[in-house]
């Protein structure tokens, strides 16, 4: 069996795992919540979607001594704040999508303020996640306080919300190198790191190993955005799940805009290996390197 089928399988495991545990953890989450409100979050939650970023805390989880099943439920509190991001990254006041996913946004099927509330109840929905599954797992209340507060900084002005804000005020202008990576280290990267350090930081593993999770997941997160923004030029919406083109319509800031496309194209590769470079020495870290390498290849 070549090494690209097995790494193909561990994923799809992955996968798997967290698309059994989303529906159960909403059921819990949302048991008292009117269906109104509670199936635009369900719609939005429960999208196809490639799991990336529980898929790098389970696996982190994995690398730093834990079996990576135990941690699914906490891996879905960081799918909860991606979803949440997707709906109102998708919003007309933010880059107007219609589709995402394969499916119209969240706000072309349920409507604008519909859209508007569910994504700000999923970030609750998520710290309430931590919760629950850190008492599943008999974790530490400390650890599971550092768990909410890594996944909160991801989320907030440092996070995705300051590196949306960016994003935004960057559309048409001219960009230097690092302010698009201030950009996407934000939008993007902040999270990929939370959910790497997440990982080891449930598994009980030293600070050493911690950090070193977090600056593979922010490599790993910048080298996810440029291949992104590649992405974006040469797939198409079949192939996306999205409108193809958008970043050029809206004149975003993107690596090939700043760097040209072949020197995007390199330094995607230099930054994943830059991040597969983090994870020597830890105990167990073959399907983090899996990930990462899937991710440089992904083709949507």
């Amino acid at each position: 069996m070549t090494e690209t089928v097995v790494r193909s399988e561990t994923i799809a495991w992955y996968q798997r795992m967290v698309d059994a545990a989303l529906p159960d953890l909403l059921d819990e989450l949302l048991a008292d919540t009117p269906d109104a409100a509670a199936e635009p979050i369900r719609y939005a939650v429960l999208a196809p979607g490639k799991r990336i970023r529980p898929l790098l805390l389970m696996a982190a989880f994995k690398a730093t001594g834990g079996r990576p099943e135990n941690a699914a439920g906490v891996a879905c509190s960081v799918e909860l704040v991606h979803a949440y991001s997707l709906v109102h990254d998708d919003l007309p006041c933010m880059d107007d999508d219609v589709l995402r996913r394969g499916r119209p946004t969240l706000h072309v099927q349920f409507g604008v303020p519909a859209a508007v509330l569910a994504g700000a109840a999923m970030m609750p929905l998520a710290v309430r996640a931590v919760g629950l599954a850190g008492r599943d797992m008999g974790l530490p209340e400390e650890r599971v306080a550092n768990l909410v507060a890594r996944l909160t900084a991801a989320a907030g002005g440092r996070g995705m919300v300051g590196g949306q804000l960016l994003d935004l005020r960057a559309e048409g202008q001219d960009v230097a190198p690092d302010e698009l990576e201030r950009i996407h280290e934000g939008k993007t990267a902040m999270l990929i790191a939370a959910a790497a350090a997440m990982g080891a930081i449930a598994a009980g593993a030293s600070q050493e190993d911690v950090d070193r999770l977090e600056r593979f997941g922010m490599r790993l997160g910048l080298a996810f955005q440029a291949i992104d923004d590649i992405l974006d030029l040469r797939g198409t919406t079949d192939e996306l799940g999205k409108e193809s083109g958008r970043d050029a319509l809206l004149r975003k800031a993107t690596y090939p805009g700043v760097h040209g496309l072949r020197d995007a194209e390199r330094l995607s590769r230099e930054l994943v290996r830059a991040a597969e470079a983090e994870l020597e020495g830890l105990p167990d870290a073959q399907d983090l390197r899996g990930i990462a390498d899937w991710i440089l290849s992904r083709r949507h």
